[in-house]
């Protein structure tokens, strides 16, 4: 039995908004690829008293997550395990070191830890599988960190493929602005189309002709309402990047560095 764990960080290697549902959510295409070195530490404490006011209490440690804390992912994979299982009283302490509102999944990779702590912590027996299930519900990608493996996703973000891609042998430099980007705003300002060239297959070529095949539909028009995001990107490559792009909806920039 565990009490901490590591909840990582992705980037999108290419994204491309593929069309409209009728739920009013888009179809998209993108390569999730976990960042190991850049992660959050959830520790989980039982030994609490019973006058808590919640169930599952959180303190939070490192960078700030504006909102009340029982709206967190965390507390309600908590709340979702809690209602089938029964669980104990709980305080959660959330080490945050992965930026928030950088399009890197901070929350979702949160979210997916609390399943996989509380599924160790309490011998739960839940498989890896019914845990992407409910995973899903709460958040498009929260599904893709209950074990995150490089994936191709599609749907919203919560079917996935295994993808053969590996950047061991590369730097990934993460640039974070001082900006927020809304997501609804960034999906607003798109029009969905099927891409020449889907990005699984793309990122399986040689790396050096993702610079001109691999694309996220959000950087024209993020670019466009924050130029100084789109200037990172530039600055990255003047520095020697191979790749380089926004991940998600931003405003976090990635490069990729030969070592």
């Amino acid at each position: 039995m565990s009490n901490t764990i590591e909840a990582y960080a992705k980037i999108n290697l290419g994204l491309n908004i593929v069309s409209k549902r009728a739920d009013g959510y888009h179809n998209l295409e993108t390569v999730f690829y976990p960042v190991y070195k850049i992660k959050d530490t959830l520790t989980i404490d039982t030994d609490i008293p019973e006058c808590q006011v919640h169930k599952c209490e959180i303190t939070i440690n490192g960078l700030e997550i504006a909102g009340n804390s029982q709206d967190n992912l965390i507390v309600k994979a908590y709340n979702m395990l809690d209602s089938k299982y029964s669980l104990p009283r709980v305080r959660i302490t959330l080490d945050k070191r992965i930026p928030t509102q950088a399009g890197m999944g901070g929350g979702s990779s949160d979210c997916a830890a609390t399943f996989r702590l509380l599924n160790d912590r309490f011998n739960l027996n839940i498989s890896n599988d019914d845990m992407r299930s409910m995973a899903a519900t709460l958040g498009a990608d929260c599904a893709f960190f209950i074990d995150p493996q490089p994936s191709f996703a599609t749907g919203i973000g919560e079917i996935l493929e295994p993808v053969n891609v590996s950047l061991d042998n590369y730097e990934i430099v993460v640039v974070k602005p001082d900006i927020a980007v809304s997501t609804k705003e960034a999906f607003s300002k798109i029009t969905p189309h099927k891409p020449e060239k889907c990005c699984k297959d793309i990122v399986q070529q040689p790396i050096e002709t993702w610079r001109t095949e691999l694309t996220n539909d959000f950087e024209q028009s993020i670019f466009a309402l924050y130029p100084e995001i789109g200037k990172i990107k530039e600055s990255l490559y003047n520095d020697g990047a191979v790749y380089a792009a926004m991940s998600g909806s931003g405003s976090a920039v990635f490069g990729i560095f030969r070592i």
